[in-house]
């Protein structure tokens, strides 16, 4: 069956404007995805304008992969946080938690990004035909670079998601017969071809953008990075030997050098030491000639003109300054831009578009009697409020010096803020950037100039309430700031807020060096892996490890996985790290998710401050899932094959 399909996707989130805007997608064949040729697609190259138009719709594709909290991401399927089980109406749950290989699925990725390779290939060849007049011999260089990049990514993007992929390396005639299609090639192959791309563009990209308007272009930076991931991802144990079903491979389509087979499954010590040389490649060339460098302005909230923010038991003293200025900057550190002088982000998108979903329910009555409100959606588990850091910088239940965990939901007898519970005193700086809890304050200015405190066992404010807030509300008790901006505010008068959206940040400085101490972590380099650490952990305000802070009951191991879960919190990391671990079932199965007692109506302190399982039928397994993949068959036919879809979430 083969039917034509219209795009009408504006590509507004790539930070320059993009003028084509309609691409094609035709079939149900899912490798059948390049764009159709259209009949006026020779006008995309008749000026310089149109043919830059051209080449920023290739980049459309990168927004359809983004670490968002609830549009289209399976983030929300992870330990993290949890989403109401009520927005299931709306379908989130079914595309978030099953990702099912269908084009009506939001949540589907395969067909998207192999459209978008088909629109880089489908650009390159008409760029082979454009004169001087419509660039010259260096932008042309310039721009098949950049499209080599993103058809690398676009592969990555995929790799990741389902495994073993074809690959496309030249464009596709939409004429052209599903038997000529590649089959899967071995994931080792994949690898080899994806990093062998992103080095090629390197070599002609820049290191780093100084014209503004050319911010989230591909540059070298960008491209080392990408390899770096892609390359910790392939020695991790899930494709470095621990692969659950060894006879996986194909029938019909041999991948050269490897035959049929589609996963090798015997353990490889020099995936990590090629890991380790990319991460420390790509951290090398991010912090000399990309001009990156981790976030580490702790004035930028004096000079907006706004107040260090309420810490439970931390007054605002000259002694404790430092440490409320770090919570300051972390929020920044997430919330920022370049022209802000935020250099930490290599590579993101101009805006974030799901904050409504982490605001609190009912922030503001507005003159008309009306509520400025949130969705109060995006509900951190109470596995991350006690994996996130005391101010010691130990997790809380192996800190000997924070309070026992016997006494973690009682209250911490804090002055007029009675609802704070022991758990929540005494924590790292990061710890009271992003997250909020009952009792604490939400935003610096957030409701008509002042800091929100948050009543969350109040059904008739920021609690439980259906009848009043219908679907909406949190379902572990706890809410995140995260990516909310320091500066935002809701007024009496209504209307929009003041403050600007965060960007979308997809790679970011401290992930390279939290992916340079996981290699060097895997390669028994423990003072090395201690030494990447670091300076993610002194940035954040936390004290430096040492090696006598690596045990049998906390290994260096443990130490670099923490660190991404925190550091990474709600970056999109979380689902790839867990499954490339091939811990799934450890952390995501059945029960895991546990949160306060806040599905409750006006509970008493008590009622609500209890250990709960969340009541969402999350299950973890290991199993295949129909996906349709076209293979050669020997008469020439297409054929369809099951494939396994490792370790995924299902309800």
């Amino acid at each position: 069956m083969r039917k034509n399909m219209k795009l009408t996707r504006i590509f507004q989130n790539i930070s320059i404007a993009v003028i084509i805007t309609a691409l094609g997608l035709t079939s149900c064949d899912y490798l059948d995805v390049v764009p159709p040729e259209q009949p006026n697609i020779d006008d995309a190259m008749s000026s310089p304008t149109r043919a830059l138009g051209f080449l920023y719709s290739c980049y459309g594709g990168v927004s359809t992969d983004l670490p968002s909290a609830y549009l289209g991401e399976i983030n929300s399927t992870t330990d993290e946080y949890v989403l109401p089980y009520s927005w299931n109406t709306d379908g989130y749950w079914g595309a978030y938690a099953f990702n099912t290989a269908s084009s009506t699925n939001q949540d589907w990725l395969w067909g998207t990004t192999y459209q978008y390779i088909g629109q880089c290939y489908l650009f390159l060849q008409k760029l082979e035909n454009a004169g001087s007049d419509i660039a010259s011999d260096a932008e042309k260089e310039q721009w098949r670079a950049e499209c080599q990049f993103l058809v690398a990514y676009y592969h990555f993007a995929t790799l990741r998601r389902y495994g073993p992929i074809p690959i496309t390396d030249s464009y596709i005639p939409m004429d052209t017969p599903t038997s000529e299609y590649n089959g899967r090639f071995h994931f080792d192959y994949c690898v080899d071809w994806i990093a062998n791309q992103l080095d090629e563009a390197a070599k002609v990209l820049p290191a780093n953008r100084t014209v503004t308007n050319e911010w989230g272009r591909a540059t070298s930076t960008i491209a080392k990075a990408v390899k770096a991931r892609l390359l910790l991802y392939a020695a991790s144990p899930l494709w470095n030997g621990s692969f659950p079903y060894p006879n996986w491979q194909n029938e019909n389509f041999e991948t050269p050098g490897y035959g049929k087979a589609l996963v090798s499954n015997t353990y490889d010590k020099s995936k990590w030491e090629r890991a380790l040389a990319a991460c420390q490649e790509a951290l090398t060339l991010a912090t000399t000639s990309g001009d990156r460098e981790l976030y580490d302005d702790d004035e930028y909230y004096s000079r907006q003109s706004l107040n260090l923010p309420f810490v439970p038991g931390v007054a605002d003293v000259e002694d404790n300054r430092e440490f409320l200025k770090n919570v300051m900057k972390m929020r920044y550190a997430v919330s920022t831009r370049e022209s802000e002088g935020n250099k930490e982000i290599i590579w993101g998108l101009s805006n974030q578009f799901d904050f409504y979903s982490r605001y609190p329910l009912r922030i503001l009555k507005k003159s008309d009697g009306t509520w400025h409100a949130g969705y109060s959606g995006v509900s951190p588990t109470l596995y991350t409020f006690e994996h996130f850091y005391t101010a010691n910088g130990k997790l809380p239940e192996k800190d000997l010096d924070f309070t026992p965990s016997s006494e973690w939901f009682e209250s911490a007898g804090i002055s007029s803020r009675e609802d704070i519970i022991k758990l929540n005193v005494g924590r790292e700086p990061r710890f009271y950037a992003w997250m909020a809890f009952d009792g604490g304050d939400y935003g610096t200015k957030f409701a008509a100039g002042s800091p929100l405190k948050l009543e969350m066992r109040n059904s008739e404010m920021h609690g439980y309430n259906p009848s009043l807030f219908n679907r909406d509300h949190s379902v572990t008790g706890f809410l995140t700031q995260k990516f909310v901006d320091p500066v935002t505010e809701f007024y009496t008068a209504g209307g929009s807020t003041s403050g600007t959206s965060a960007p979308t940040i997809l790679f970011r400085l401290a992930e390279l060096y939290l992916n340079v101490a996981e290699c060097h972590a895997a390669l028994g380099n423990t003072q090395e892996a201690i030494d990447a650490l670091n300076p993610v952990r002194e940035r954040a305000g936390i004290p430096k490890l040492t090696l006598a802070d690596i045990t049998n009951n906390m290994t260096i191991k443990d130490w670099v996985h923490n660190e991404r879960f925190v550091e990474l919190w709600n970056e999109g990391h979380r689902f790839f790290d867990v499954r490339r671990w091939a811990e799934g079932a450890k952390y995501f199965g059945a029960n895991k998710r546990e949160g306060l007692n806040a599905e409750v109506q006006s509970p008493t302190f008590e009622e609500f401050n209890k250990r709960t399982t969340v009541d969402a039928p999350y299950v973890w397994e290991n199993r295949g899932i129909l996906q349709r993949s076209i293979q050669k068959s020997a008469n020439g036919t297409s054929t369809r094959i099951l494939i396994i879809f490792y370790s995924f979430i299902t309800i």
